[in-house]
């Protein structure tokens, strides 16, 4: 795969042409309707790292203090946590602005409206601090980009507040696992699934 292909999903501003798909997915019930297109990652269905992230983080207690999904892409992982936690606001942020014009769209098709979509290069734009970070990392970016996102979600999350990571084993998951329980002194396994991991980190000074 050439290095431009590598980089495209994490491409500011994509050139690819246009090519519109519709995607009806539901997970616990609820149904949700997603415009994608290309230069966006996934365009033809909801990737199955996300669907495992999707279906794990509804079982994980946090801080009522807000959700941010880094790297939304189009927008499955963080309008499903706008569905799923309608009395929280959602931020969503991503480098692409073919996939953040997507998610906007994707939240008002589904009549969304507790979230803030904008772009930010992993957390320059992000103000406050959130309960709960859920990230599905773009891993052709780079092990340097992955690695931020996770040390500096720390710098985002209330006290207990938690990251859950996906990310499969042969992409990184060991030294990502090693990261986190670095930086955060705690990383739980919550899921395996065909070799997807649902890591988990509490931002609770290594305290379980």
């Amino acid at each position: 795969m050439s290095e431009k292909k590598n980089q495209m999903y994490f491409a500011v501003a994509p050139d690819a042409k246009h090519d519109i798909h519709e995607i009806n997915y539901q997970i616990s019930n609820t149904n949700l309707h997603f415009l994608t297109d290309a230069g966006v990652f996934s365009k033809m269905r909801v990737d199955y790292g996300s669907t495992v992230l999707i279906k794990a983080m509804q079982t994980v207690p946090f801080p009522s203090q807000n959700i941010l999904d880094v790297g939304t892409g189009y927008g499955p992982i963080g309008l499903f946590a706008a569905k799923f936690w309608p009395d929280q606001t959602v931020d969503m942020i991503d480098v692409n602005t073919r996939g953040l014009e997507l998610a906007k769209q994707n939240a008002e098709k589904n009549a969304i409206s507790n979230v803030n979509i904008y772009s930010s290069d992993c957390y320059d734009q992000v103000v406050g601090k959130f309960g709960l970070i859920l990230t599905n990392p773009p891993i052709r970016a780079g092990k340097k980009v992955v690695s931020k996102i996770i040390a500096e979600a720390k710098n985002h999350l209330v006290e207990d507040g938690k990251l859950l990571v996906v990310i499969q084993k042969k992409q990184g998951e060991p030294s990502a696992r090693k990261l986190m329980e670095s930086v955060y002194g705690n990383c739980t396994i919550l899921t395996r699934d065909k070799g997807y991991y649902i890591l988990q980190a509490s931002n609770n000074n290594g305290e379980r």
